[in-house]
């Protein structure tokens, strides 16, 4: 057993002389408390392996007979865990119910890649190497924001990626479920979100500004039965699942469906072009109203602590320009438009708050004055996560120059629809969630960090494979290892990762480039120098409220 075959690295590993070997004798032994982990083990074991894996409670295996025996120890930490592996077999034992899966992860690892394969794979010899481990993550914020607004993934894509998720221990699924190009989530109460805001005639075809349209509809959208499904199934695999409903901006599909959402009432299409959107909602009570209703069903459907209320880029031309929105805004006693957007999320976020939750918001929301209880999502560089840290409220950092997945990937001509700056794979390892200049009480403020997956320019799982991997298993250990990093050492291990992932026909990103097939010729993209990048963020952050 070597620290190689691990990803993300564990804390230690022991090596021992031997091997044990999984047979038609091997048994699952589990407590009544981790019965469905062991379930779940059977069921990513049997396809490739062939054999029975009968599970038991936690009593003796039969005479001549071995086990994978699963087991809680309270003095481990939560998530941690323990494996041993010796004549007798395997033994996880977690802190919680949370490190045992994580500990059968790790087992998983530890056996040939083929594992990894959905029919019997003939010939292989399932050897688990004697040793052990003993490993617990260093952040409890460990995620991956993923955009179906942009382009939409089906529910059984959506099933596959939290698969990919629990690979790589990462806890947290966030899902940025509406935004002016299709709303993502059925609202019994208000049908047309979905009817008329789930699709759009055409999308914009690149990056650059005057790019063209492809002229081909596109849409989709989750049922309530959906979400409870793609909920469940994450939480079988320890994952949170974060849902997005992005206000005031951000919200042309939703004004497309209902036009007395906006500020204007015009008739607007769902929108097939990207960028930063003029139309947003206007700030009426009834509004507002619509909007809680919309959140009372999406905290319905998403039992965990946070929901996301977006916040981001929201520019605020039509309500200055509006005699009403001035209006509202005097009768208010506001300031501007600013504290409107203020006064908005706050309402939403007192009523978020009143069902016992935590509102999850961009970092424009330290703008304005900050909703109670909130945990700022830091994506304008580590500003926000310095800002928030230093004024007292808990952060996710998701900077975008280390955890954009959708940036592309060198300087190569050869990558598809090449978008700002160039985020490699070291790129993406050298990030650390916890900025420069904090105290160790603001430190602590730092929950974790999260990939941002945006897809505008992802138009397919097999495209969203190419973005997001392998530079997802380096943040992924970025969040989860402790101790220092070595980059080189993540290579080794990635290489023997990479098997993993052709067994389950993840298409990521080449160590040379793309093949032909993950290009996009012809489609412009819109790249950036770092310094042009750094100089276009450092304008981003200076409304900022320090």
């Amino acid at each position: 057993m070597t620290p190689t075959m691990l990803l993300p690295r564990p804390d230690s590993v022991a090596s021992g002389n031997g091997v044990f070997t999984l047979d038609t004798s091997t048994g699952i032994t589990a407590s009544g408390e981790l019965a469905p982990t062991a379930r779940w083990l059977q069921s990513v074991l049997r396809p490739a392996t062939g054999l029975p894996l009968p599970m038991t409670g936690m009593a003796a295996p039969s005479p001549g007979g071995s086990t994978l025996a699963l087991d809680l120890d309270p003095d481990l930490p939560a998530e941690g865990y323990r494996l041993a592996c010796g004549p007798g077999g395997v033994t996880i034992t977690g802190g919680d119910t949370a490190g045992v899966f994580y500990g059968c992860q790790a087992l998983r690892q530890l056996l040939p890649p083929q594992i990894y394969r959905a029919a019997e794979a003939a010939g292989v010899r399932w050897a688990v190497p004697y040793g052990n481990i003993e490993d617990a993550p260093r952040f409890r914020w460990r995620g991956a924001m993923l955009d179906v607004a942009r382009h939409f993934m089906p529910k059984h894509g959506v099933l596959r990626f939290l698969d990919l998720l629990a690979m790589h221990r990462i806890n947290t699924l966030h899902l940025h479920l509406t935004d002016d190009q299709g709303w993502r989530v059925e609202i019994l109460r208000h049908p047309r979100l979905t009817e008329v805001g789930s699709w759009r005639r055409e999308s914009q075809l690149g990056a650059a500004p005057d790019a063209p349209n492809d002229g081909r509809p596109h849409g989709g959208y989750y049922t309530q039965g959906d979400l409870r499904e793609i909920v469940a199934y994450a939480a079988e695999r320890h994952i949170t699942v974060v849902p997005e409903i992005d206000v005031p901006g951000h919200s042309q599909a939703a004004i497309a469906a209902y036009p007395a959402l906006g500020v204007r009432g015009e008739l607007l299409e769902t929108s097939p072009r990207w960028g930063v959107n003029t139309n947003i909602l206007n700030a009426e009570e009834s509004t507002l109203g619509f909007f809680l209703e919309v959140f009372d069903e999406v905290m319905d459907l998403f039992p965990g602590p946070f929901i996301g209320i977006g916040g981001d880029e929201c520019p605020t031309d039509q309500w200055d320009a509006d005699p009403r929105t001035r209006e509202l805004i005097r009768e208010r006693g506001l300031a501007g438009s600013r504290e409107l957007q203020a006064w908005f999320l706050g309402r939403i976020g007192a009523h978020v708050a009143a069902r016992g939750r935590r509102v999850f918001g961009w970092d424009e929301i330290l703008e304005g004055d900050v909703p109670e209880g909130i945990v700022v999502a830091s994506w304008r560089g580590m500003t926000g996560a310095r800002t928030a840290a230093r004024r007292g409220y808990d952060v996710v950092s998701c900077p975008d120059d280390q955890a954009y997945l959708d940036y592309r990937q060198s300087e190569l001509e050869s990558e598809p629809i090449p978008f700002a700056v160039p985020l490699t794979l070291a790129d993406a390892y050298g990030f650390d969630p916890v900025p420069d200049g904090l105290t160790g009480d603001e430190a602590d403020r730092i929950l974790g960090g999260q990939a941002n997956v945006w897809t505008e320019h992802m138009d397919s799982p097999r495209a969203v494979d190419y973005y997001v991997f392998p530079r997802l298993c380096a943040i992924a250990e970025v969040l989860w290892s402790r101790g220092e990093r070595d980059f080189d050492d993540f290579l080794v291990r990635l290489r023997t990762h990479l098997a993993r992932l052709d067994a389950l026909g993840v298409e990521y990103r080449r160590e040379d480039g793309p093949r032909p097939w993950q290009t996009r010729p012809g489609i412009p993209g819109k790249p950036a120098t770092r310094a042009d990048w750094a100089e276009l963020i450092d304008g981003l952050v200076a409304s900022i409220k320090i």
